[in-house]
């Protein structure tokens, strides 16, 4: 696959791979085994870049994705890039499919949680690691300061923000350097385009995830598809219900019409679209199925020109849609004490 670099010089894949869904939001987690051996497809089929987070599992499992990562590449582990998250924890008191994030960045929680990251990664550092949101009780200069230390003690290599908005960019890059942010990203979620001048400035890497509004994009769906409503996010996500659905036609219209010229398939032009658009953007969709990975890897040999790109963004601008996801609820359950 090609490949792209994110910040001063981490190489990636041109497309990565979520794996959350593997183990969170998506429905029923996929067994171990065929969990691992689909990781280990992607990183045979040309992936590199490979994305979890400590908090991507289960209630029975909390942590359920970093291990399957970890024991899917140990055995290519200097073939790799792996990214992780700190700083989130759920609301398990909410009846809600998607419980609420209460964000805790303290120092002693990150020291905590990088070492729990690389027992169950099984490695000895970790490629990217990502504040998941930021905590409004801790400077984020604060948090930098952190992350400098672990790159001098080799924990880490480089690190980022999910999440961000430019004010908090600056800052922490002000104290150690940024990598990249991963932020939400997608034709129909484009409200973090202001942050392309700010990235450009100080070469920092934007890794898109949700980039095909959570499967929408596929135009594998319809008013029929149901979801489970205990353990599937997209059961609450106002693109899938039917009026959103019917809403988006024009989209998907548009995706359709691109994806006969192209001779590819929507999914393709969503993640074309974007790769076209700035060289240190990088997508990581998220799949379970073998045929799907083989698709968005294949999204890297699409070329739209930028005159292209621009009529997309144009009709994009100018087309109904229904509203989309746009990220779970952070709470503050109660004022910590640091003392």
């Amino acid at each position: 696959m090609k490949e792209r670099i994110l910040g001063n010089g981490l190489k990636v894949s041109a497309v990565g791979l979520g794996c959350m869904g593997f183990s969170h939001a998506y429905g029923e987690p996929t067994e171990k085994k065929e969990a691992v051996r689909l990781i280990q497809k992607a990183a045979d089929m040309g992936y590199t870049f490979f994305d979890t987070a400590e908090v991507y599992g289960t209630p029975a499992d909390p942590h359920q994705n970093e291990v399957l990562v970890g024991e899917a590449l140990k055995g290519r582990r200097d073939q790799v890039v792996i990214a992780t998250k700190f700083g989130i924890h759920f609301d398990e008191s909410s009846p809600r499919v998607n419980n609420p994030l209460v964000p805790d960045s303290r120092p002693e929680v990150i020291r905590s949680s990088v070492e729990a990251s690389l027992k169950r990664l099984g490695t000895d550092h970790i490629d990217l690691y990502y504040q998941h949101r930021p905590d409004p009780l801790i400077p984020v200069e604060e948090v930098a300061g952190v992350m400098a230390d672990l790159i001098k003690e080799g924990k880490i290599t480089h690190w980022g923000l999910s999440e961000a908005e430019e004010s908090t960019i600056r800052r922490a890059h002000a104290v150690c350097p940024v990598t990249a942010i991963q932020n939400r990203y997608s034709m129909m979620a484009r409200w973090h385009e202001d942050l392309f001048p700010v990235l450009e400035e100080l070469h920092i890497g934007y890794v898109a995830f949700s980039p095909l509004a959570n499967g929408f994009l596929s135009a594998k769906y319809s008013r029929d598809t149901k979801f489970d409503g205990s353990a599937d996010y997209r059961s609450v996500m106002p693109q899938f219900v039917p009026e959103g659905i019917e809403q988006n036609g024009a989209l998907l219209q548009l995706l359709y019409r691109m994806a006969e010229e192209k001779e590819a398939t929507p999914a393709q032009i969503s993640l074309a679209w974007m790769l076209c658009k700035k060289p240190y953007l990088v997508p990581i969709p998220g799949t379970r199925k073998t045929e799907r990975m083989k698709e968005n890897k294949a999204s890297a040999e699409i070329l739209l020109t930028l005159e292209k790109v621009r009529s997309i963004d144009q009709a994009l601008d100018n087309m109904e849609m229904s509203a989309v996801f746009g990220g779970t609820e952070t709470v503050n359950k109660k004022v910590r004490n640091y003392a």
